[in-house]
């Protein structure tokens, strides 16, 4: 059997940042109250001329150099997104089509904000069985085409932005990619949620959101790491799905993590990013050398559904 690695990351964010303050003016809010609630200070917002696909190829494109393969050894494209307008052809298919991937299988995932770390691990499935030889795995979502700008309490969780990671398999047994501990509760389907289909808008059930991630999600954390053999205070580092600092902080507190584990806050500056999150988080800490190669990295996503997706992996 093949193992697999993560051969290379990459990220992309719109330029133009939305603050608190600017927000103060569209809706009845503050500064102070949106980062008392969720710690949030800025989250990236695209144009109208910036599509998911756009988002996904620039992303894609990075990760994609700095694997150093070419194009035409890509075997899979995966992108996971639940904002993306276009139903087919795919965003997969289109963002093979921009990097000149030739003839990989390609489709989108939708899981909600638990896609990315899905994704990879259904990636990961198809190296492991031998379909492909290296596959481009892409977070990426357009959240602010979903967004009720007059509701305070969504508009200010949510941006855009996408992640990508290049996976290749190997000619050794052990992994980087660790065994998937994945789920869903339809009892709570409800509770994060897009409506409306033909002109989605997303709705969240915020506090039992919270509750459920705040009581349930540090057990999970601690069966993913179990799955990878290891103990959560041998992490390296971790990070989760970008919803709310106070969910990120909480679980800290709950795993019991070395003092010098990574811990990735990037919803502070970027905002929910929905299934772009944690590549997005993960990339940029890789860039900034905060996460070093060979670090052991616990990524935990969850969301509509209500769903979840978590693995340890093993940076590049």
């Amino acid at each position: 059997m093949p193992g697999v690695r993560i051969a290379a990351l990459g990220h992309h964010q719109p330029s133009r940042v939305l603050g608190n303050d600017e927000l103060a003016t569209m809706v009845d809010t503050n500064d102070e109250w949106i980062r008392r609630r969720t710690g949030i200070v800025t989250r990236r917002i695209a144009g109208a001329d910036e599509s998911v696909a756009d988002l996904a190829a620039a992303a894609a494109a990075k990760a994609l150099a700095a694997s150093g393969l070419d194009p035409a050894e890509i075997g899979q494209v995966t992108v996971a997104t639940c904002s993306a307008v276009d139903r087919c052809p795919s965003i997969a298919a289109q963002v093979a089509g921009r990097l000149g991937i030739p003839s990989a299988v390609a489709f989108d995932l939708n899981n909600g904000c638990a896609g990315f770390c899905t994704s990879l691990s259904v990636a990961s499935h198809s190296l492991l069985a031998g379909a492909a030889k290296h596959a481009l795995v892409i977070g990426a979502e357009k959240m602010s085409d979903l967004v009720d700008w007059t509701d305070r309490r969504s508009c200010i969780l949510l941006g855009d932005g996408a992640g990508a990671a290049v996976l290749s398999a190997t000619g050794g047994a052990e992994s980087a990619v660790g065994p998937v501990v994945w789920g869903s509760d339809p009892s709570r389907s409800s509770a994060v949620r897009l409506v409306d289909a033909w002109h989605p808008r997303f709705e969240q059930d915020g506090q039992a959101v919270f509750r459920w991630a705040t009581t349930e999600l540090p057990a999970l954390a601690e069966q993913a790491c179990r799955a990878a053999g290891l103990s959560p205070a041998e992490l390296d580092g971790v990070v989760t799905h970008q919803a709310n600092l106070r969910i990120i902080e909480s679980l800290v507190q709950k795993l019991g993590l070395s003092e010098d584990a990574v811990i990735a806050r990037d919803v502070v500056d970027s905002g929910n990013t929905s299934a772009a999150s944690v590549p997005l988080a993960l990339a940029k800490l890789v860039e900034r050398g905060e996460l070093r190669p060979g670090a052991r990295v616990l990524l935990f996503a969850f969301g509509g559904g209500l769903s979840w997706a978590g693995q340890v992996v093993t940076c590049p």
